[in-house]
């Protein structure tokens, strides 16, 4: 995710990090040749004039504009619930933290190098690199061992055997009459909003926007800007590769944007930051148990966030 302080109105005009013009170059370039094309021959092609004007394009750009605010809202609630859960993911984490230092006896089950506090944190990195697919074992190292880790890495779904182990392990604690019906409720409670946040966030990654509205979105849109030239030649002469190449910047981008945030749980530049959330529920947890935090994740010098 890119992020930057507050920028005046010219400083916006010229942004390019956390832009998606960067990603659509090469597609403004192909728009700016046919634009270029469609002036030198005067809206022919093959000596055959394209019997186009305005009218068309003015009905169609209307339709296309709230078909792409639908894919782009589409898009964005996706963005946002993702966003939600992972904000309900640190508020349960730090319940369940606070409640286990709280309510079990200290010293036992290990909870003098808050063993069960480090097991939470490990089901938070785990949770990460689930939904980015990507190698845990660093980052389980840090927290949890050589011998659980190894045992986590042959497993499919980390955060959930991760979360298993702590209720058993708060279970075993309730056998030995160390915690309370109660106390084990509250906790069980937490455990299962944590599980229903994997749970959602498998269902965000699981279960992309319905391939057939990008394939006719996308038609639509390149179909749309390849034609526009031919209609306006004859209205806007010479800069019509400026007016088509405009309008076809911000159809296209519009398009990329909901590409890009449809996927919350990538490393693109307009993705949620999980790394600095991680780091940020680490640091929040550790607190909770009066440790030592690490450092805040800081944007890079791009002001980027992963």
């Amino acid at each position: 995710m890119i992020v930057r302080p507050a920028q005046n109105w010219i400083r916006m005009l010229f942004a390019w990090n956390g832009s998606v013009l960067q990603s659509i170059i090469p597609q403004l370039v192909f728009m700016s040749v046919v634009s270029g094309l469609a002036v030198l021959t005067h809206g022919r092609i093959l000596g055959e004039k394209i019997p186009l004007n305005t009218t068309p394009f003015t009905l169609c750009g209307v339709a296309l504009t709230i078909f792409l605010a639908f894919r782009n809202t589409a898009s964005y609630e996706r963005f946002l619930e993702a966003r939600r859960l992972w904000g309900s993911l640190l508020i349960s984490s730090r319940t369940l933290t606070s409640q286990m230092l709280s309510y079990i006896p200290a010293g036992t089950a290990g909870l003098d190098d808050i063993q069960l506090v480090h097991t939470l944190i490990a089901f938070i990195y785990a949770t990460k690199h689930q939904l980015r697919k990507t190698g845990p074992t660093k980052d389980l190292l840090r927290f949890l061992g050589g011998a659980q880790t190894e045992d986590l890495c042959r497993k499919c779904y980390q955060p959930i055997a991760i979360l298993n182990e702590i209720r058993n392990t708060l279970a075993h604690l309730h056998r030995r009459a160390l915690v309370s019906d109660t106390q084990l409720w509250m906790f069980d409670a937490q455990i299962n909003e944590m599980e229903k946040v994997v749970g959602g966030c498998e269902r965000i990654a699981s279960t992309p926007i319905p391939f057939a509205y990008g394939v006719l979105l996308h038609r639509t849109v390149y179909a749309y800007c390849v034609l526009l030239p031919f209609g306006l030649v004859d209205s806007t002469g010479f800069v019509t590769p400026l007016v088509s190449v405009f309008v076809s910047y911000t159809l296209i981008a519009l398009e990329a944007i909901a590409s890009e945030v449809s996927e919350p749980f990538t490393i693109a530049p307009n993705a949620l930051a999980l790394n600095a959330m991680t780091r940020n529920i680490e640091r929040s947890l550790l607190e909770l148990c009066g440790r030592e935090i690490p450092a805040e994740t800081k944007p890079e010098r791009l002001y980027r966030l992963t």
